[in-house]
């Protein structure tokens, strides 16, 4: 740790963060946080204008890059522009992810499959790219956006629980093998927080809304932000010893009753 006085230590200054699935929602508020704390951002998406109009509201140190997570074979090449065009990346975000709500006996080989690949091939696709360089440099932070179903069962998500729940193994053990390099593996797991996304789920469904918020011992949807904020303290010198751990940012969900 090199920056031990407060605000110091929880500045992102002079990082590259690569986050992926970085123009909207939880990805988004992430880029804002870590922007904010001093990073510069580069978002990685697939669609181009929701990437311009992110980048141009964040403004200086923001950039972006169009990329498809799931071209496996393209994770390098990936990085390797963004470490000649911005500089070498510190903090890995690997937050991009599809949605798939099917009962487990109708969701096919190919729809699970296609889950997977998103969310776990593709993010290891770009921690083998990304870790060799923080291990040449001996330092660095990845960071997995876990969820809500890596924790407990979720009807209609089967795939998607299998993916998040990986992710947790993945932090585990990218953290044995990696944090005698000096680079932190960790994930953040938000609970119902307050997005565009959310806000279409619940619409005319104030039963499943009630059901969240009866369960959530806060009694509220989080902020985009507290997310964020969550993810700059892991990536800052103040997590300097936290390494393979999953963080609940969720209002008390994954433990109330």
């Amino acid at each position: 740790m090199t920056n031990t006085t407060f605000p110091s230590v929880f500045s992102l200054q002079g990082q590259v963060a690569l986050i992926t699935g970085g123009g909207t929602g939880i990805g988004l508020a992430i880029a804002q946080s870590m922007h904010a704390a001093g990073a510069r951002v580069v978002l990685v998406g697939r669609r181009e204008a929701e990437l311009q109009a992110a980048t141009r509201a964040l403004g200086e140190r923001a950039s972006y890059v169009v990329h498809d997570i799931t071209q496996l074979d393209a994770a390098q090449s990936l990085v390797d522009r963004v470490t000649k065009e911005v500089g070498p990346i510190t903090c890995l975000v690997n937050n991009a992810g599809i949605h798939l709500k099917k009962p487990a006996i109708e969701t096919t080989p190919e729809e699970f499959q296609k889950v997977l690949t998103t969310h776990v091939l593709g993010a290891h696709a770009l921690v083998r790219a990304v870790a060799p360089g923080m291990i040449e440099r001996k330092t660095g932070s990845i960071l997995f956006t876990a969820s809500m179903a890596s924790l407990f069962g979720i009807p209609l998500v089967v795939a998607y629980s299998a993916a998040k729940t990986a992710h947790l193994g993945m932090v585990r053990t990218l953290a044995t093998e990696l944090s005698q390099h000096g680079i932190r593996v960790n994930a953040i797991a938000p609970g119902w927080i307050e997005t565009e996304m959310s806000a279409k789920a619940m619409a005319g469904d104030p039963a499943r809304k009630q059901k969240i918020l009866g369960r959530t011992p806060m009694a509220k949807f989080g902020a985009p932000s507290d997310v964020g904020w969550a993810a700059v303290y892991l990536a800052s010198p103040a997590g300097g010893f936290v390494t393979g751990v999953v963080l609940p940012i969720d209002g008390g969900a994954s433990i109330g009753f």
